[in-house]
């Protein structure tokens, strides 16, 4: 028990770390929860930094979760577990997550949980075969609702119903199935202002170069 609430605490922590942040304060000494939407996350980092430490921030915040369940994992691979491995990936993935959106760092307020949920996902799929199809296919989601849209909250919220229906198909386990439904539903609720402006008109749109007139 005490080797699964290592993990489980680990993998927390390490979702936990505010990279977008941290990249705010050493790069430009702002406090990136007062610029722009507020998010602790790539997209307001790439509005409010730029394109390179946007960039670096979307990388690492998915690494954190693929190192949560895939290497780290790999240390409690054997040890006296509660769960079975493939198990305690996914929860420690969950974890993860939740560190990101609940970071103890800031007071327990965090980002979305996309770029994390998306290299929980990648660490995920390094360990059960033919979750690899999912992943292309929410990533043609996500894409092709952005080039249609231009919208980054749009084109998640599609990814995350595409989800459980994905692993559904693919008749994946029932504790796979019962997270990445649970996945989805965190990532819409995170998404509920996002919704109110899209139904309103008023979300904003990303463009990497000055946007059509």
């Amino acid at each position: 028990m005490l080797w699964t609430i290592a993990a489980l605490i680990l993998s927390y922590l390490l979702g936990s770390i505010p990279t977008a942040y941290l990249f705010g304060k050493a790069l430009k000494g702002i406090d990136i929860r007062k610029i722009g939407s507020g998010n602790v996350g790539a997209t307001n980092a790439l509005r409010a930094l730029g394109r390179g430490p946007g960039a670096a921030v979307l990388f690492l915040d998915i690494l954190k979760g693929l190192i949560a369940v895939s290497f780290l994992g790999d240390l409690f691979v054997g040890r006296d577990l509660l769960f079975q491995e493939y198990n305690l990936r996914i929860i420690m993935g969950l974890c993860s997550i939740s560190g990101h959106i609940w970071t103890i760092f800031l007071n327990f307020k965090g980002g979305k949980g996309i770029a994390t949920s998306f290299g929980v996902l990648l660490g995920l799929a390094l360990r059960l075969p033919g979750l690899g199809v999912v992943i292309l296919i929410l990533i043609f989601t996500w894409l092709t609702v952005f080039v249609l849209t231009r919208i980054v909250s749009l084109s998640s919220i599609a990814a995350a119903l595409v989800l459980p229906l994905c692993v559904a198909f693919f008749g994946k386990t029932v504790f796979l199935f019962a997270f990445s439904l649970l996945l989805s539903v965190f990532v819409i609720f995170r998404h509920k202002a996002n919704i109110s402006r899209i139904l309103q008109g008023k979300e904003p749109r990303l463009y990497f170069k000055r946007p059509p007139k």
